[in-house]
């Protein structure tokens, strides 16, 4: 009997699905087959026919991409536990129509203009269209430069960490994360951001979101009366979705340029915590003012409630020492949150959160974490100095090209007031009421993708929303940061 999955083995290293069954193809006796007898030449020819057309499912439907090698007639074959030469016959009948390719020297692929003829059953093909222009220039904020990416140094903390690991962290891990990073991250965060953390407290997520959905079920357990998590005017709606998800809703707290009005808390009905970027508000740039700082605590403290700081870009600070973190007025009311999104790069998925005592408590023991070895690494690239004297390059780098912008609209486009700029990966350009949407289509004609402030502002905060354009100076590489300065600055005349 024919088997439906074929192993590429040593050839290609992958395998292959073939419903041959599912074709109508009726196995037949292998020895009838070689013999030559009747009922063999039909089994042969059946065999032949369903193997053809499972292929040529695969290749439509997209199974198989163009350029995809298929194992050796022989391999297959014998994989499939029928004749070679059926097998043979099958991609010589798929080649002559197209849908394969054979060369000496390159085995059999799949035909590169096969993707051509995938489309969905019933549904007629359109006339071929000219695709839409992409900018080919971005300052879409949120982005470190990512060519900056310290390979050479990644891979050697990287190749340390893993010739080091024991054994159990290959296996299914603590929900907190390896106590290799939270002991190092313990050390860095109370050194360089002022955070009182113990590594029992601090927990390890792949990433910002998974931080927050977690967070957002634990407040919602911890206090069900409180039905409400503040958050600042402006920020990312997809971290305000995390908490909607669990069932909270998200008022939003005022701005202005001394940060978030703090003092709005105490009117908000079933607000048991609030969310804030306090030392360096996304997307407007503000840092919470030190008396707005006490008396968030000071809430705190008064209601039960938790304040989450949100510490995403805290390593760039240019024009002073960085704000040391919220949380070191009180570690038992107020949730750390960090990443390395941002001082390395987004793809790495990691981020952490130190807790309060009460909340460590209520992590679940099947909470999942981030890779054992991306966290093992990260503790090597931190504990041998190496995430220091990178933060430090790429911090010189961003204030180089902070001050390139500034040196750029005060020679260009004078009438433009910037904010924002004494801290972080971007700077907020104050545009005219009304003229916002008209310069971010100015920007496109120019090659350049840009978003408007209106994009990160919360759809009930109250009064007028502000004109402005997320510049994310960060984003560029090198050898693209002139021409995307320049078409900014065209698109600004």
């Amino acid at each position: 009997m024919t088997d439906s999955w074929a192993n590429f083995k040593a050839e290609v290293g992958a395998d292959l699905h073939l419903d041959l069954h599912g074709t109508g193809a009726e196995p037949g006796s292998e020895a009838g087959v070689r013999a030559g007898t009747g009922a063999g030449a039909r089994a042969r020819s059946g065999l032949r026919t369903g193997l053809r057309d499972a292929l040529r499912e695969a290749v439509r439907t997209g199974r198989l991409a163009p350029g995809t090698r298929l194992p050796s007639s022989r391999t297959l074959a014998a994989d499939l536990g029928i004749a070679r030469n059926t097998v043979a016959d099958a991609y010589a009948e798929l080649v002559a129509e197209g849908w394969l390719t054979a060369r000496q020297g390159s085995g059999t692929r799949v035909a590169d203009r096969a993707a051509a003829v995938t489309r969905k059953p019933g549904k007629p093909a359109h006339p071929a269209r000219r695709p839409a222009t992409r900018p080919a220039l971005s300052l879409f904020p949120g982005t470190p430069e990512l060519s900056s990416f310290p390979c050479p140094e990644w891979l050697k903390a990287y190749r340390k960490a893993l010739t080091a690991a024991p054994y159990e962290a290959f296996g299914y891990s603590d929900p907190r994360g390896r106590p290799e990073l939270r002991g190092v991250l313990a050390e860095y965060l109370a050194r360089a951001r002022g955070v009182h953390a113990d590594p029992e407290r601090i927990v390890i997520r792949s990433g910002y979101v998974s931080a927050l959905t977690f967070l957002a079920r634990a407040l919602r357990a911890r206090t069900p009366a409180a039905r409400a998590v503040a958050v600042e005017s402006y920020g990312l709606d997809h971290h305000w979705e995390c908490f909607r998800s669990a069932g909270l809703r998200i008022p939003p707290l005022g701005l202005d340029e001394l940060g978030a009005r703090v003092g709005e808390l105490d009117g908000m009905a079933g607000v048991g915590a609030v969310l804030l970027t306090a030392a360096h508000q996304f997307p407007t740039g503000a840092a919470l003012h030190p008396d707005r700082r006490s008396a968030v605590v000071d809430w705190a403290r008064r209601t039960g409630g938790v304040v989450l700081e949100d510490d995403y870009d805290g390593e760039f600070r240019y024009d002073r020492q960085p704000v040391g973190a919220l949380q070191g007025l009180d570690p038992e009311r107020v949730v750390y949150l960090g990443t390395a999104s941002k001082s390395l790069a987004p793809g790495l998925r990691l981020s952490w959160a130190v807790l309060p005592e009460e909340l460590v408590g209520m992590l679940s023991p099947h909470e999942g974490t981030s890779s054992a070895l991306e966290q093992l690494a990260l503790a090597e690239f931190i504990d041998s100095g190496a995430y220091d004297r990178h933060v430090r390059a790429v911090r010189l780098r961003y204030r180089r090209r902070r001050d390139d912008l500034m040196a750029a609209l005060a020679a260009h486009a004078p009438q433009v007031k910037v904010t924002g700029i004494a801290a972080g990966l971007h700077a907020i350009l104050e545009l005219p009421p009304g003229t916002e949407r008209s310069v971010i289509r100015a920007a496109h004609w120019q090659g350049l993708a840009v978003e408007g402030l209106s994009r990160y502002r919360h759809p009930d905060a109250p009064g007028e929303g502000r004109d402005g354009l997320m510049v994310g100076y960060a984003t560029p590489t090198d050898s693209a940061w002139a021409p995307t300065l320049r078409a900014l600055i065209r698109s600004l005349s």
